[in-house]
């Protein structure tokens, strides 16, 4: 019966989470609201298909797992470094100030200290997925704006990992006054210092060649597996040898996968498991909705969603215009910051099992969460019209910001790519070797794609732009650089899912020149209609070189020979001018 019910509920979950991903998703909302939503529908709290919320819970635990793993590998320190001096003191003031306003409000409420608290600190951490979403589809992604809100939820979220290392720690044990709970403190940080250290130390040295073994034996199947074996591995050891909690543990794996080469190959072919089991968390959180409860607790939701809405973004304008930013950057920061996500729900949960929060908390945060993610793009786009409403209703604050910062470029800037062009090969054996070659003797600097780790390596430490991952995945190509190429060059012939690698390549860069090898003549049809240039087959450079050797052995001019291997090299291409007129 137990594994009847596990079907039911995993069928039931992600059947109503499609089903409401997709309607959210086309509405231009965060597809988090269609989990959510998917949650409420197959709960107990509403008629019809009921899933068994325990099952759910357990398999949203490695969905807790993986996401802390995401983050880990996602988090890079040069890119924070950049931003370090706005992003760390802001995500802190704001956590500080969103956690205080929130503890005390709810304490005012009738709620414990400890509640008020965990609430502050659930309410007070923006949603990784929502904030990169927005501004992605702005284009602001890399841009000053989108630099430092990304910066500013890295350390918000490196903040909650601390916190949810903490937690078990001061509310989960037997503390007593301030001292016991410095000292539960202290014990928790020296723990984690020790992991940290061990992690890095040992897992630094051997994941690295855990994953080049697994690597050399081509299976996709076994990278996918060692990487998931590993951040659960370090995940419960970090639990059960350290005493820490499983998510710190699979961030600090994912910081070292992250660190190492293999890190775009893990996101590409691994993580894709983490968005599943992501899904089930957020439907797990949905069931725990109770309508009743929401009618009960209705302002309260209203108490945390001015905090969200309005206390959030006004601290963090007042930190960004201090910290001498323009003002169209302020209030960019402030508004997509003004949501609360995935995060939340983790704190939500761990404050439940505590027994810190009360039944109706988690009510509200997912009310809150639903009604801030929903408006947070139409927030965003109006972003602009809030600049210029505040230039004209204050010009004198309006001048005063822009006396203090000064002007400040904000629009999207290209990678700067060293040579004139920019080209993507695609496998380093012998053609690509060659082609790689005679492109730098002309001041064209490629990026490599290979899948042959050794190689990878090897050129990695010779200075080359190499990255390890299938070139049929789009995150690779991104990676590459494609979006700002000028030519691809598809050096291998039997590359599986050469048409997909076209087509993707042309989706994300129209006006890149694509040059592709294949084995015959008949594929060249299908890679000219996925928008090749110019295609060359193995089968038909062969008969060409036979071709010429042939008529050289016959006594032909030099004139002669060129002239037959001009018809024939016509021959042989004409597919690919016929798709190309």
């Amino acid at each position: 019966m137990h594994s009847v019910e596990l079907i039911l509920t995993l069928t039931g979950g992600f059947a109503a989470a499609l089903l409401f991903g997709y309607i959210t998703h086309r509405l231009g909302l965060s597809p988090i609201i269609g989990y959510l939503m998917a949650g409420i529908v197959v709960s107990p709290n509403t008629p019809g298909f009921v899933a068994n919320y325990e099952l759910a819970e357990q398999l949203a635990e490695i969905g807790v797992i993986l996401l802390m793993f995401g983050v880990g590998l996602q988090f890079h320190f040069k890119e924070f470094f950049a931003v370090r001096k706005i992003a760390l003191p802001g995500a802190l003031l704001q956590s500080f100030s969103a956690t205080l306003v929130g503890a005390l409000i709810m304490y005012w409420l009738g709620w414990s200290i400890e509640a008020g608290i965990v609430f502050g600190l659930a309410i007070s951490v923006a949603s990784t997925v929502v904030l990169t979403r927005v501004l992605s589809d702005n284009n602001d992604l890399h841009t000053k704006t989108g630099h430092i809100a990304i910066g500013w939820l890295v350390m918000e979220d490196l903040f909650t990992v601390f916190v949810l290392v903490l937690l078990p720690e001061i509310f989960g044990s037997t503390v007593i006054g301030f001292g016991g709970i410095a000292t539960a403190t202290g014990i928790a940080i020296l723990k984690i210092l020790i992991l940290v250290g061990f992690t890095f130390a040992v897992g630094g040295w051997l994941i690295p060649k855990i994953l080049t073994n697994i690597a050399k034996t081509g299976s996709r199947e076994l990278f996918t597996l060692a990487i998931l074996a590993i951040a659960m591995c370090i995940a419960v050891g970090s639990a059960y040898v350290f005493d820490v909690s499983m998510a710190l543990g699979a961030f600090l794996a994912g910081m070292v996968v992250g660190r190492s080469e293999f890190s775009l190959r893990a996101a590409t072919e691994a993580l894709p498991l983490r968005d599943a089991f992501a899904v089930l968390f957020f439907v797990s959180v949905g069931m725990l909705f109770d309508w009743s409860g929401f009618t009960d607790s209705f302002g309260l939701v209203i108490v945390t969603l001015v905090i969200i809405l309005i206390g959030k973004p006004l601290v963090a304008f007042l930190i960004v215009i201090i910290m001498r930013y323009p003002l169209k950057v302020a209030l960019s920061v402030a508004i997509v910051l003004a949501q609360i996500g995935e995060f939340s729900f983790i704190l939500a949960t761990m404050g439940r099992d505590l027994h810190i929060l009360p039944e109706n908390a988690t009510n509200i945060l997912v009310a809150a969460a639903i009604i801030s993610i929903t408006v947070n793009p139409i927030l965003y786009r109006g972003a602009g019209k809030l600049e210029c409403w505040l230039n004209d209703c204050s010009p004198g604050f309006s001048r005063k910001i822009h006396n203090r910062c000064g002007p400040m470029d904000t629009k999207v800037k290209k990678p700067d790519y060293p040579g004139e062009t920019k080209a993507v090969v695609i496998g380093y054996g012998p053609v690509g070797q060659t082609v790689t070659g005679l492109l730098m003797e002309n001041d064209i600097h490629p990026t490599i794609i290979e899948l042959n780790v050794e190689t990878v390596q090897g050129l990695l430490k010779e200075g080359f732009s190499a990255i390890y991952g299938d070139a049929t995945r789009s995150d690779t190509l991104k990676e590459a650089g494609i979006t700002h190429a000028e030519v691809l060059i598809i050096s291998v012939a039997n590359i599986p899912g050469s048409v997909e690698v076209v087509k993707q390549a042309k989706y994300l860069n129209p006006d890149i020149r694509i040059i592709a090898r294949t084995v015959y003549l008949s594929e060249i049809s299908d890679l000219c209609s996925a928008g090749a240039d110019v295609v060359f087959s193995d089968e038909g450079e062969l008969a060409l070189s036979i071709t010429e050797f042939i008529i050289r052995q016959s006594g032909a001019t030099p004139e002669q020979i060129d002239r037959e291997r001009d018809r024939i090299h016509e021959k042989l291409i004409v597919q690919t001018r016929e798709n190309l007129i």
